[in-house]
C-alpha cells in the first residue's frame, strides 16, 4: 500500500513493535500518530482524575521520547489532543491513507474506543490492522482458547509454560518513511490536559522518567549494572530504595518496554551470569501480569461490577469519611498511613504495600473495592487496567481465586518493616517511637508517648478502628 498511519496507544516504543514493524514493511509511507484523548484526563464515575499528574508526565515524556526515536530513524510522531474517534479518521484523511495500525487491548473502555475508530475509518474506505503486543504470550499461541481459560493462575501459568513458547521480539525498523501531509503537532502541557504538577520527593524510589529511552536504562542499572537480578525473588518485598525490585511496570504499562524483550534480557542474563529461581522469578511475575489481561478477554466487563467475575452479593460499606481517611493517609495506622503518603507524593507504592492498604480497605473497613481500583487508577504511574482492577477483585474475594486474602497488616507491618525505617521515613511525626513500636503508637503508655514527643490525636491520628478487635472478628 502507499501510506498507512500507526496509531501508537500503550505501546509508546520502536523495539518490538509489531504495529509499527507491519506498518513499516506493509506501506510506502507511514504516518505515526499518538492521540491525547480528553476522557483518560477526566473524572472517573468514582470521583477521582482517571489519570493523575505522576503518570500523566510519565505518558508526556514517554510520547517525546518516542518522537524523537522516530526523527532518528526519518519519520515523525503527529500528536493530537482531542476524541481519537474523530482525530485517527482525520489525520488518516490528511495523509490519504490506505489503511490505520493499531494495538488492541482487553479492557472495555480501550474495545470501544477501538471498535468506533475501526467503524468510523470503514465508513471512508479505511482499512484497521490491529496488533496484539502488550503480553508475553501471545493470545494466539495459548494452548487453550481465552474463554476457556481456568480463573486460577497456577493451573494457567503451568499450563502455558509447558505448552506455549514466547515469540522472538520483534526488531525496530531501520528507517521510517513519513507520509506527505504529517503535521507534527505540538505535546499537550500538563495544563492542558487539566492537571497541576507533579511532586517530586526526594524519599521516591525512583524518579519514573518516561519513554523507551529510559525504560532501558532502567534495565541497564538494576539488571546489568546493579547485578540485582540474582537475588529478585529475595529482595522483591523490601520497601525503601532502588534496588529491591526491578520496578519496571510503569514502562510496561505505558508500552515503553515489551515484556518479550524484558524476557530476552533475563535470557541472557541467565546465560552470561547466572540462572536460578531469582532471575525465573521476574519471568514468574510477567505470567502473572499476562494472567490478568487473559481474564479480561474472558470477563470483559464483569471485572468492574461490585460483585466481580464471582458474581457474588457483598454488602459494600459506602462511607466517604471512612474512604478519605484511608485516602489521605490519616487512618491511624501507620503501616497504612505511610504506604498511601508515598502513593499521594510519587505516585507509587511497593507491591506489597498495595496489597496491605487494600485489604485494611475492603476487609477492614468493607468499603467499595471499586474507590480503590478507581482511586489507585488515578494515584499510580504505572497504572494498567488489568493488573489494577484484576488485583483490586482478586484482593476483595470478587475476582481470580476464591481464597481468603485478607492481610493482617499489623503483622505484615512487623515482618516487611521489623525496625520501622519504612513507616518512619514516610511518617516523619512518629520519628521518636523507637524500632517496631512505631507500628503500634496507641499500644504505648501515654507517658512514653509524651517521652517520644507525640500527642496521639494530635501529632498523629487516633486509629480509625481498632483493628486487632475486628480481625479477631473474622
Amino acid at each position: 500500500m502507499d501510506t498507512a498511519v500507526v496509531w501508537f496507544r500503550d505501546d509508546l516504543r520502536v523495539q518490538d513493535n509489531p504495529t509499527l514493524a507491519d506498518a513499516v514493511g506493509d506501506a510506502d509511507r507511514v504516518a505515526p500518530l499518538y492521540v491525547f484523548d480528553p476522557d483518560r484526563y477526566g473524572e472517573s464515575e468514582y470521583g477521582p482524575k482517571r489519570t493523575g499528574p505522576h503518570r500523566a508526565r510519565f505518558r508526556r515524556e514517554s510520547v517525546i521520547d518516542l518522537r524523537e526515536s522516530l526523527r532518528a530513524r526519518g519519520g515523525e510522531l503527529s500528536v493530537r489532543h482531542g476524541d481519537p474517534e474523530r482525530v485517527v479518521p482525520a489525520v488518516a484523511a490528511a495523509v490519504d491513507a490506505d489503511a490505520v495500525y493499531a494495538q488492541t487491548k482487553p479492557a472495555t473502555e480501550e474495545l470501544r474506543t477501538e471498535n468506533a475508530v475501526r467503524a468510523s475509518l470503514a465508513d471512508r474506505g479505511v482499512g484497521f490492522e490491529r496488533r496484539w503486543t502488550h503480553t508475553l504470550y501471545h493470545r494466539s499461541d495459548l494452548p487453550t482458547p481465552c474463554d476457556d481459560l481456568p480463573d486460577t493462575f497456577t493451573p494457567w501459568r503451568k499450563e502455558a509454560e509447558a505448552e506455549a513458547s514466547v515469540r522472538d521480539p520483534v526488531p525496530a525498523p531501520e528507517t521510517v518513511s513519513g507520509a506527505a501531509n504529517a503535521d507534527s503537532g505540538p505535546v499537550p502541557t500538563l495544563s492542558e490536559l487539566g492537571l497541576d504538577p507533579p511532586t517530586d520527593d526526594d524519599r521516591a524510589v525512583l524518579r519514573f522518567e518516561g519513554g523507551e529511552t529510559a525504560g532501558k536504562a532502567r534495565i541497564e542499572d538494576y539488571v546489568w549494572a546493579g547485578d540485582h537480578l540474582r537475588n529478585y525473588k529475595e529482595t522483591r518485598n523490601g520497601l525503601l530504595g532502588d534496588e529491591y525490585s526491578s520496578k519496571l511496570s510503569a514502562w510496561l504499562a505505558a508500552g515503553c518496554l515489551s515484556p518479550r524483550w524484558i524476557h530476552r534480557q533475563v535470557g541472557r542474563y541467565e546465560d552470561e551470569r547466572v540462572e536460578n529461581e531469582d532471575t525465573y522469578w521476574l519471568v514468574f511475575e510477567l505470567a502473572w501480569r499476562d494472567f490478568f489481561q487473559f481474564q479480561f478477554l474472558k470477563h470483559g466487563g464483569a471485572f468492574f461490577t461490585p460483585g466481580g467475575i464471582r458474581d457474588v452479593d457483598p454488602d459494600w460499606d459506602h462511607d466517604r469519611t471512612a474512604f478519605r481517611r484511608w485516602a489521605d493517609a490519616g487512618t491511624g495506622i501507620p503501616f497504612i498511613d505511610a504506604n498511601m503518603r508515598e502513593l499521594n507524593r510519587t505516585g507509587y507504592m511497593s507491591n506489597r504495600g498495595r496489597q496491605n492498604v487494600a485489604s485494611f480497605l475492603v476487609d477492614a473497613l468493607d468499603v467499595d473495592w471499586r474507590w480503590g481500583a478507581a482511586y489507585f487508577q488515578g494515584a499510580l504511574v504505572d497504572y494498567d487496567v488489568a493488573s489494577n482492577w484484576g488485583n483490586w477483585a482478586y484482593q476483595a474475594g470478587v475476582g481470580n481465586d476464591s481464597r481468603d486474602r485478607h492481610f493482617d497488616v499489623l503483622s505484615q507491618a512487623e515482618y516487611y518493616d521489623d525496625d520501622g525505617e519504612y513507616v518512619r521515613t514516610w511518617l516523619p511525626e512518629l520519628d521518636g517511637i523507637p524500632g517496631a513500636a512505631i507500628h503500634r503508637p496507641w499500644a504505648l503508655p501515654s507517658s512514653k508517648l509524651a517521652e517520644y514527643g507525640i500527642d496521639l490525636g494530635v501529632d498523629y491520628p487516633a486509629p480509625m478502628i481498632d483493628l486487632e478487635a475486628r480481625y479477631r472478628e473474622r
